[in-house]
């Protein structure tokens, strides 16, 4: 490796005294001093060429790996910024799931008149919603949100017990912990109950932050479902085998969900499963 510029360099005078030494090996009969002289000038000069084109070649290879580390230092630390940018979001994200009650956005309007506006929803089903878990739509039924009203007035704020959220252990209140002792499956609820319920609970799952793509889903399962020429047929057992397939089928697709086997689209009726289910109700 150079390290000076070679093109800053004179060339001797080889005719000098002091290169008298370096003349004498080109010395012949045929050969005096001054072409010696003349033949050490021609090979300094191609040498010292020599080293340009190589000086030239090594600062551009310095540049280039100055480049490449510059480049370097700069891709990592965007990649750093990103990984504390992605550290802060996921603990402001760990932190607003853990306290969801303190991050609720507050609508700025009097405090409404009428208990529709005022929809109790269980703890225990929204927190089964939060899991990603199957839950009962009766939690969404106008039962099911009067028996969560009046047990406002009457639990205990204070009953706290520990539960394992994101392999961390969290408190949430008793009443998150334990489902309705009234709850009715989804297969015994009417028709009136089940109208109530599912546009509820899609508003419940868009505002809990499920992924788009599944509330649109579930969405048109149900209206699938409402849909379909059983739900209107005067056969009784032609609705329960409905009911039932909606049930089912939406347990069934939760828990392939959460076991990663390859869930599949709710909103396509099998008419196969179903007819089977109206064979065995």
């Amino acid at each position: 490796r150079l390290h000076s510029d070679p093109g800053l360099l004179a060339c001797p005078d080889f005719t000098s005294e002091r290169h008298r030494p370096s003349r004498a090996p080109f010395l012949s009969v045929t050969v005096d001093d001054a072409q010696a002289a003349e033949s050490l000038r021609l090979v300094w000069v191609s040498t010292n060429e020599d080293l340009r084109i190589q000086w030239r070649q090594q600062l551009t290879e310095d540049e280039r790996l100055r480049a490449e580390q510059h480049h370097l230092a700069e891709e990592e630390a965007i990649r750093l910024q990103q990984a504390r940018q992605l550290e802060e979001d996921t603990a402001r994200a760990d932190e607003r799931k853990k306290n969801r009650f303190k991050h609720t956005d507050i609508l700025m309007r009097p405090r409404p008149d009428t208990n529709e506006d005022e929809a109790f929803v269980s703890d225990f089903a929204l927190r089964k919603i939060d899991k990603g878990q199957f839950v009962e739509l009766y939690y969404w039924t106008n039962d099911g949100l009067e028996e969560t009203l009046s047990s406002q007035t009457t639990r205990d704020d204070e009953g706290l017990i520990p539960s394992e959220q994101d392999g961390s252990t969290v408190w949430i209140s008793a009443a998150a912990s334990k489902p309705s002792k009234r709850v009715v499956p989804d297969r015994f609820l009417s028709p009136a109950d089940f109208a109530q319920a599912v546009p509820r609970i899609v508003a419940a799952l868009e505002e809990r932050d499920w992924p788009q793509q599944r509330v649109l889903m579930l969405s048109r399962f149900w209206g699938a479902i409402v849909t379909h020429r059983y739900w209107n047929s005067n056969d009784l057992v032609a609705k329960r085998a409905l009911m039932i397939y909606q049930e089912e089928q939406r347990r069934a697709w939760h828990n392939a969900v959460a076991l990663g086997t390859g869930a599949w689209d709710l909103s396509i009726i099998s008419d196969v499963i179903l007819a089977r289910l109206f064979d065995r109700v």
